[in-house]
């Protein structure tokens, strides 16, 4: 899916910025830097997901959550809007940082805004890039984080939260979801959360 030299350099880039991250998770035994390996995924998913996605989708998907520590949940209040304005604070960052970078590698400011426009969900359910992108943050969060936030949430909240990502993927991207490789505890919430009886 990579196709040139310039995308190959930039995607590097992102790399090594998300390497500076100070958190860290454990992967098949050995540490790596949080934010580079949520990136890894993310290409990884959209390379299953959407094979001949643009350069625009790509470059988007690897930036996600480029840096994201650098603003941390704890600096806003912790509620509804505080945490409203904490996503909405650093998707403008995520995009300011990965338009600095394209424009170091030299992309020019079309591509740079169509990038930072899909960052933000600009017209997501009408745009089509920006729902493939929602689909691919929703596969991630299923297939790889949703067993530790369910290891610190009750079952009520859970049901909830899997009910409004479910809200958020498009017909696309529920079937992708419902062939992830999940544990069978996660799959019999999942099923729960999407059960009409629940």
């Amino acid at each position: 899916m990579i196709s040139n030299q310039r995308l190959q350099d930039t995607l590097a880039a992102f790399d090594a910025a998300n390497l500076q991250d100070p958190n860290s998770e454990i992967v098949e035994g050995k540490t790596v830097a949080k934010e580079w390996i949520y990136a890894q995924r993310m290409s990884a998913q959209l390379s299953r997901f959407c094979p001949d996605a643009s350069e625009a989708l790509q470059l988007a998907t690897r930036s996600q959550h480029i840096c994201r520590w650098k603003i941390p949940r704890s600096d806003y209040p912790m509620d509804r809007s505080g945490y409203k304005k904490w996503r909405l604070d650093l998707a403008q960052m995520h995009g300011d940082i990965a338009g600095e970078i394209m424009a170091a590698q030299g992309y020019d400011e079309t591509i740079i805004s169509r990038v930072k426009d899909l960052l933000l969900k600009r017209s997501l359910k009408r745009d089509e890039e920006v729902q493939t992108l929602e689909d691919v943050i929703c596969l991630v969060f299923i297939e790889f984080y949703l067993e530790d936030f369910a290891s610190k949430h009750d079952e009520v909240k859970l049901i909830d939260i899997i009910r409004k990502t479910w809200n958020k993927m498009s017909p696309t991207g529920h079937d992708a979801a419902l062939k992830l490789p999940l544990s069978d505890s996660m799959l019999a919430l999942v099923g729960k959360a999407l059960s009409p009886d629940t």
